[in-house]
């Protein structure tokens, strides 16, 4: 299996790169500077989003923190170095906050944005990294909170109805509360206060507004979590600003936390914005979603940079959505085994996931069509021969380790 006249060196060096960061590039992120957030950036912000505060230790929030003016730096920074150029998705792992004028900081562990790709592999990609972070952190007992807002239309349906229940149900509001359903009916329906708990229970649902697209997106990514062995439940009182966020809005929470020892229960936060860059007068619509680590007194050991990583020999290509399903799990044993691999997870042809990777001339290609999905199964090719082998994925891991060895040899 040795392949002869090999020009590229064994080693990717890399910038910006911790430890923890290392599973991010397993996952297809490129580790990049965080776009500092500039007074333009906040004054695009004011009427998208205020008081978005969050209590880290006991987990209640009237709003998440997601900033807006960071998305905003974000897009801003997509279209000014014209990354709507690049292969898409552009995926990018932040191992330092975002930065207001280049000052100071909000006090999260990591980000990881997914930019030009609309598919909720992007929101199971996002989750899974960031759940295999905190497992390093020392959180074994760890799980999903999911709602889903949907597209613009499902939000108007959605908001027309909670308005109408709540102005029903006004007489019973606290003063605190009808300020917020002037403000918007969304913060009133994350409160949590003592006044509208009950009421929020019985408030209708975005799930029940959602379009056939919106539903078909949240179910697949559902899809996602169980092939992946994830726990999750749907908050219906998890949302965001209606004004930038769409379709999915999530949390990972640590399941073992203790309210009366006041242990974080938040651990990371995300949602996905698209349209926000029209309401920026973009030309062009960007779509993206992220997510938020917000760790506290994380491992030092973690933190340590990291200048190189073992270059793929692989790329991972997939066809259907049968084995678009197994894919996170494919990459996730390869990663366990320390096989990095070049991806394309976010994109369904086969022409677009072959052109995103050749560039970098891979010498192998592991393939998964529908019926390597259901027989478990990868077929391993040899890009300059085309000769191949079926692989169980048992036996990849092992398979691939003696396939890296033997070209590096």
């Amino acid at each position: 299996m040795i392949i002869k006249e090999k020009t590229e060196n064994k080693f990717v060096k890399y910038d910006r790169l911790d430890k923890i960061g290392e599973i991010a590039v397993y996952y297809g992120f490129t580790p990049a500077k965080s776009p500092s957030v500039t007074k333009a950036d906040l004054e695009a912000a004011r009427d998208i989003l205020e008081n978005d505060t969050i209590d880290d230790e006991t987990g209640r929030h009237s709003r998440l923190p997601l900033h807006a003016e960071e998305k905003i730096a974000l897009i801003r920074t997509y279209h000014e170095e014209d990354m709507q150029a690049l292969f898409q998705p552009v995926m990018l792992y932040y191992k330092d906050p975002f930065r207001s004028n280049g000052k100071g900081g909000y006090h999260r562990y990591a980000d990881m944005e997914i930019l030009g790709t609309s598919g909720p592999i992007a929101e199971a990609t996002l989750i899974q990294a960031a759940r295999l972070m905190l497992a390093e952190e020392g959180f074994g007992n760890i799980e999903v909170e999911v709602n889903s807002v949907g597209d613009r239309d499902s939000i108007a349906r959605f908001v027309r109805e909670l308005t109408a229940y709540y102005r029903k149900h006004v007489n019973d509001m606290s003063p605190e509360s009808r300020q917020l359903l002037k403000n918007d009916p969304f913060e009133l329906l994350s409160a949590h206060n003592s006044g509208c708990e009950g009421l929020n229970e019985r408030a209708p649902k975005a799930l029940d507004f959602l379009s056939e697209a919106s539903r078909r997106h949240l179910e697949e990514l559902l899809e996602y979590f169980e092939s992946l062995g994830i726990g999750y439940t749907i908050n219906n009182s998890l949302v965001a600003n209606r004004k930038y966020a769409t379709e999915t809005v999530f949390t990972i929470v640590n399941a073992d936390a203790d309210p009366s020892k006041k242990e974080q229960k938040v651990l990371a936060v995300g949602v996905r914005y698209n349209g926000l860059a029209r309401r920026l007068n973009m030309k062009r619509d960007i779509q993206g979603v992220g997510i938020s680590i917000l760790v506290k007194g994380n491992k030092p050991q973690l933190r340590k940079p990291v200048s190189k990583m073992k270059r793929p020999i692989a790329s991972f290509i997939q066809l259907g959505i049968e084995s678009k399903r197994v894919a996170l799990e494919v990459v996730e044993n390869l990663r366990q085994a320390k096989i990095p691999l070049y991806l394309s997870l976010a994109k369904d042809r086969l022409g677009a996931q072959v052109s995103s990777v050749e560039r970098y001339r891979p010498p192998y290609a592991i393939v998964m069509g529908k019926k390597e999905a259901v027989d478990r199964t990868v077929v391993v090719r040899r890009t300059d021969t085309h000769a191949q082998e079926i692989v169980s994925l048992a036996d990849l891991p092992k398979y691939m380790k003696k396939v890296e060895n033997d070209y590096w040899r």
